[in-house]
């Protein structure tokens, strides 16, 4: 009796998140269909938020091949055709125009929530990026000049990032009334996003059909994962579980708030921080069964000066998770998508870069945002943290210095496949480890652990 009950009780109050809230009513317990359900909506929705951005990243090549020329299309989809004489830097530009929306669109979403609801937040914005990438797939089989394609191109990156980012935000919120459980199952989803755009990719080339098949195949795949994240969402408010914890958002909200609030204070207290803004709050009765007795303005005003106070007890760790991510998308892929394999002309040639670099970076950033779940070494006062996220700084050179035959500039020291296979291996484990020993860093170092705005301000860092 007790194995039947377990399996969807203990992650749903046990793992934290919606478990202050109070325990689920009997008949949810018994109900593990509704729990795994859920469980597996929230994967799709994480799969399906960034799916767009690896997309786009991994058909690098694609959009190479039809900038170097108005019938391009003919040219095989994993080729690499970056040349000097390449104006268009569109590495350059897509890393560009997928981080800045992501960054202004995150805070903007601030704003968002309280004028647009959020089923039209998420909907809205899952409907767009949908038609943006039927509008890409339908791109492959017109012909048009490199300057127009690029611009819409770029364009469409600009706008699905833009949507991307509102969507991700709303999920976010959405997660943090339910266990954080599904957290992890979103998280795990968008991990294996940047994967399954690479076996895609893999699977259009070695499909034997001809490139311009090939792409329209690989572009439509994207367009199937958004379609099953918004059956998911849409199916949410259909299922037992989901509904529960999601009735609960306001009163639950109010009280996280209250709790963080009474978290940072005594850590304020224990720290001596002379002339904290909240200290005349002290006397907060949290008890569950009572209603907070505050003045109608009072739930907005202490909002900022606490997120500040988390800032600063957290800003080391922020400081490394943004050092990280500076980086990475410092290199990947606009540098490491143009390197080569020095073999010559031939298959291994043709599968190298959405092997070795695409592939190989995500499975591999995979294994080390897991290995977290074993140890984690060193701790957020460790002076070795910011010297090993330092010392990351040294992939740069060393891919810029790897074989991009085209380049005239550098010397290439590193000619082998073996250099550049080795250097994505380290590159891609030390990225996900560290985002993830960070990220698990910094509700620690914000006062309490419970905090739940700690690690808010941690993803918006990592943006």
């Amino acid at each position: 009796m007790g194995v039947v009950v377990r399996s969807p009780k203990e992650p749903a109050w046990e793992a934290g998140g919606a478990a202050k809230a109070g325990r689920p009513p009997g008949d949810l317990l018994t109900d593990p269909h509704s729990y795994h359900l859920v469980g597996i909506s929230f994967f799709i929705l994480g799969l399906g938020t960034l799916l767009p951005w690896n997309f786009f990243i991994t058909a690098i090549p694609y959009f190479q091949g039809r900038l170097a020329g108005a019938n391009s299309t003919t040219k095989t989809l994993g080729t690499n055709h970056t040349s000097p004489a390449d104006t268009f830097n569109f590495n350059n530009w897509v890393t560009l125009l997928s981080q800045l929306p992501l960054l202004l669109f995150t805070l903007l979403n601030s704003f968002l929530y309280q004028c647009i609801p959020e089923t039209v937040r998420i909907l809205g914005s899952l409907l767009i990026i949908l038609l943006l990438f039927i509008l890409t797939a339908v791109l492959v089989k017109v012909d048009m000049s490199p300057g127009p394609f690029f611009s819409i191109t770029m364009a469409s990156v600009w706008f699905i990032n833009s949507f991307g980012a509102v969507l991700q935000g709303s999920l976010f919120g959405q997660l943090g009334t339910m266990p954080s459980t599904y957290s992890t199952l979103f998280l795990s989803g968008q991990g294996l996003a940047g994967i399954f755009a690479a076996l895609a990719m893999l699977m259009s080339m070695a499909s034997g059909v001809d490139a311009q098949t090939s792409a329209l195949g690989y572009f439509i795949t994207p367009c199937v994962g958004i379609l099953m994240s918004i059956v998911c969402y849409l199916s949410l408010p259909h299922l037992k579980f989901a509904r529960y914890y999601l009735a609960k958002k306001p009163s639950q909200a109010q009280r996280q708030e209250l709790e963080t609030k009474a978290e940072l204070l005594q850590s304020d207290e224990k720290n001596e921080i002379p002339n904290s803004p909240q200290k005349a709050a002290l006397p907060l009765d949290l008890d569950p069964e009572k209603e907070p007795e505050m003045e109608p303005e009072e739930p907005q005003k202490p909002g900022t000066p606490s997120v500040f106070i988390v800032f600063r007890k957290i800003w080391r760790t922020a400081l490394c998770l943004v050092l990280v991510f500076a980086v990475t998308l410092s290199v990947f892929p606009a540098i490491t998508a143009m390197v080569t394999s020095s073999t010559g002309p031939g298959k291994w040639s043709q599968f190298f870069n959405p092997i070795c670099c695409f592939l190989l970076f995500n499975v591999m950033d995979c294994l080390g945002r897991s290995l977290t779940s074993y140890f984690l070494w060193p701790d957020e006062d460790s002076r070795l943290l910011p010297l090993l996220v330092c010392l990351r700084v040294l992939f740069v050179p060393l891919f810029m210095l790897c074989h991009v035959p085209e380049r005239s500039r550098l010397p290439i020291l590193f000619p082998q496949d073996a250099y550049f296979v080795t250097f994505m291996l380290l590159f891609a484990v030390s990225n996900g480890y560290l985002v993830s020993l960070t990220m698990c860093l910094a509700p620690r170092s914000g006062g309490g652990g419970g905090s739940a705005e700690g690690p808010g301000i941690g993803r918006w860092a990592t943006l």
